[in-house]
């Protein structure tokens, strides 16, 4: 009797809301496993038929997304013992890093070029993409610069020169992979980091011209590009071309309507959708659990990122800014990349290769997300020590 009452006052301890004096937030470690489980099961799902085809295996891409899911775990529970000012140290370094990796994989015989994009460094277990490494390091080094340089960027009137210097000197390797679409979340993450400092408004006016002016050149400097910008608005006028992917997409989430067809019942899995499992995993999900599982994947993923906002607004209130701008920063990429990746597959945006973090199938993506919760848990863990310290002095 004594253990059943013991296994369920743990059960109720572990699944509450988290109280104020526990060294964690338990709620923001639910929220990534439960997405992370949610990623799993769909993407186990929508790979059968191309898993099939491709390895005459329908859960090989399932089994590979286990072993990400297994390591992305590994990696939370490794890095979150590593103090946050480690991290802070580390930040010009991890910048460099990303760097010599851009470099890297431009390298004929290291990078690896799928669909005419050499993005992909081949690992042991995964391709490992640069790009998903160099978003983290940027928010590192942007959170310690402004530590740093707190009063010159709120007061001077030039004070985003030095951070939009390496915002295009990280975008200039990447649009030579060519990858458009993670220069254009670095430039957004820099931007909404800029704003949360406090820097002079009119800089925010020049620096949103300037990136609008950038990418409309990019655009239409490419044909490819302008395919897909002008095949969005009417992915119908050429279902079989330039459309066929955004057409198969819209008619996924027309199948699902409001219940879904129900888990494994997705028909534009099989063959129709490509990148069913990565880049347009939200519409089998659209597919298969209907408008009531796409609303379920937003509600916990908007918690996750007010869950990370109330850490980065309880570190600047202690005055430990770097894990407050680091939060900020990671809810501008989370936010940023899951609004694109879900208003694309439902022809909201123009088709790009933006995963949903935490549910499209790729490791690079989920072990750097993992990485990153592991560093908020680790700074709201601090923050509550902090406060549980200045308690003891004020009694």
């Amino acid at each position: 009797m004594s253990s059943l009452n013991w296994l369920k006052s743990e059960t109720e301890r572990w699944f509450r809301v988290t109280p104020s004096n526990l060294l964690y937030d338990r709620a923001l470690f639910w929220l990534f496993l439960s997405l992370m489980t949610l990623g799993f099961i769909v993407i186990t799902s929508a790979s059968v038929a191309e898993g099939s085809r491709l390895y005459d295996d329908p859960f090989h891409f399932a089994l590979r997304d286990l072993v990400y899911v297994v390591l992305a775990c590994l990696t939370a529970y490794v890095f979150v013992f590593i103090p946050v000012e480690k991290w802070e140290k580390w930040s010009p370094y991890l910048l460099l890093i990303a760097l010599l990796l851009l470099i890297l994989v431009l390298v004929p015989g290291i990078g690896r070029t799928v669909n005419g994009a050499r993005r992909w460094i081949p690992l042991v277990l995964f391709n490992f993409q640069p790009a998903e490494f160099v978003k983290f390091a940027l928010i590192c080094y942007l959170s310690s610069y402004f530590v740093r340089r707190y009063e010159e960027v709120r007061s001077k009137q030039l004070s985003v020169v030095k951070p939009t210097l390496v915002l295009i000197l990280i975008s200039a390797f990447l649009l030579f992979q060519p990858d458009l679409g993670s220069s254009v979340v670095l430039g957004f993450i820099v931007f909404m980091m800029l704003f949360m400092v406090g820097a002079k408004i009119f800089q925010f006016i020049a620096l949103a011209v300037a990136g609008f002016f950038a990418i409309y050149l990019l655009i239409l400097t490419s044909e490819y590009r302008l395919k897909r910008l002008t095949s969005y608005t009417d992915p119908f006028a050429d279902p079989f071309g330039s459309g066929f992917q955004l057409s198969n997409s819209l008619i996924a989430f027309g199948r699902g309507e409001f219940w879904g067809t129900g888990l494994g019942n997705s028909i534009q899995k099989l063959e129709y959708l490509p990148e069913a499992h990565t880049d347009f995993i939200m519409a089998i999900v659209g597919e298969e659990f209907g408008l009531i599982g796409i609303i379920a994947v937003i509600v916990l993923f908007t918690l996750l990122l007010f869950r990370i906002l109330k850490i980065g607004k309880e570190s600047l209130l202690l005055e430990q800014r770097f894990g407050g701008y680091f939060a900020f920063g990671v809810v501008a990429w989370f936010f940023f990349q899951g609004a694109f990746n879900l208003g694309m597959t439902m022809g909201l945006l123009p088709t790009k290769g933006f995963t949903f973090p935490f549910v499209s199938y790729g490791g690079s993506s989920l072990i750097i997300n993992a990485l990153v919760i592991a560093i908020l848990l680790r700074i709201d863990h601090e923050n509550r020590l902090m406060r549980g310290h200045a308690h003891l002095r004020d009694d």
